[in-house]
């Protein structure tokens, strides 16, 4: 075998380790700070890649079936887009969390108003959820990501700012544009059969790229943790409380709808891309925000942990219900 080989073969493995090797990443990201320095000035680029693989593994036709029934699409992303920023906003404005810490209310406002996380498809495939509906919302709420989520920013987070609400917009618009064009080039030239071929190579590719994001995210947070512990918990808390509130809140209103639909929906209104957000933003962020970010990873990756169980337990008494159904 030589060597190209081996490396394809390497890359097909990882891709195969999936959400293991997300978790590593993490891991190694906060025991890796002085890695993390050296990949930080590059996470913009990080993110781009991590866009392109995202947009290569898009079916196209898969994607017009989702969106030939729009109203439930619509309305997620809706909720997930407009209707749980503004809410936010509202409560942050109520308890003037902009006088008391401006930093945090810019991380909280970047929190919410990011669309969902790129692997959110891939991982409601895994928790045997509907992954064809969380792809259609992901990429509806990306394409109103630009227009939307400046001007979010500048209403709720005020002189909390410390970059352009116009310049977030256009970023956002370039690297969006510009990773779906890649993509589409790459099919085009390669052709669908052989980036069907490739799929494991691609979510090996993920990988790697994943393990740059997270060391470049997270090389802050062990120093942190050893100087100032109840900073960084208070932090972790209130991701968790927020990631996980969303979730929970989001079920709850779409108790109506088919649960294998209402999860994945619930779990992609929690789990927001705010490396999206903060590569957008060029880096120009208080250090707090950076630190929320990265502990907000946690409870990210920890979501399908608690939901898979529970879509297990709710597929098993659908197939009960249905033997016993005349």
């Amino acid at each position: 075998m030589g060597l190209l080989d081996r490396l394809t073969a390497g890359l097909a493995w990882l891709g195969r380790q999936g959400t293991t090797a997300v978790a590593v990443s993490i891991l190694l990201g906060i025991f890796l700070p002085p890695l993390g320095a050296l990949v930080r000035p590059f996470f913009p680029e990080t993110v781009f890649l991590l866009l392109c693989l995202a947009f290569l593994r898009v079916d196209p036709g898969a994607l017009r079936a989702q969106l030939a029934k729009p109203q439930l699409l619509i309305a997620a992303a809706a909720w997930v887009m407009l209707i749980t920023p503004v809410l936010a906003g509202i409560a942050f404005d109520a308890i003037d969390l902009g006088e008391q810490s401006p930093a945090l209310l810019l991380a909280l406002v970047l929190n919410m108003v990011a669309p969902p996380i790129f692997a959110s498809p891939a991982l409601a495939a895994l928790m045997g959820l509907n992954a064809a509906i969380t792809l259609a919302l992901l990429l509806v709420c990306i394409a109103v990501t630009p227009f939307l989520a400046p001007a979010l920013v500048a209403v709720f987070a005020g002189s909390a700012v410390t970059f352009s609400p116009l310049s977030l917009g256009l970023r956002l618009v370039l690297m969006l544009a510009g990773a779906a064009c890649t993509a589409v080039a790459i099919r085009a030239f390669m052709g669908k059969p052989w980036v069907e071929r490739q799929a494991a190579r691609i979510d090996g590719l993920n990988v790697i790229v994943l393990f740059l994001f997270a060391v470049a995210l997270m090389g802050d947070v062990l120093s942190n943790t050893m100087s100032r512990p109840f900073l960084v918990l208070g932090l972790l808390a209130l991701a968790a409380l927020v990631t996980f509130g969303l979730c929970a809140l989001t079920a709850l209103l779409l108790v109506r709808v088919d649960l294998q639909t209402a999860l994945p929906l619930a779990h992609a209104a929690a789990s927001r891309n705010t490396g999206l957000m903060l590569a957008a933003a060029a880096g120009a962020v208080p250090e707090l925000v950076w630190l929320y970010m990265a502990l907000l990873q946690i409870p990210i990756y920890a979501l399908p942990l608690f939901l898979k169980p529970l879509a297990r337990r709710l597929s098993g008494g659908d197939d009960a219900a249905r033997q016993v159904r005349p």
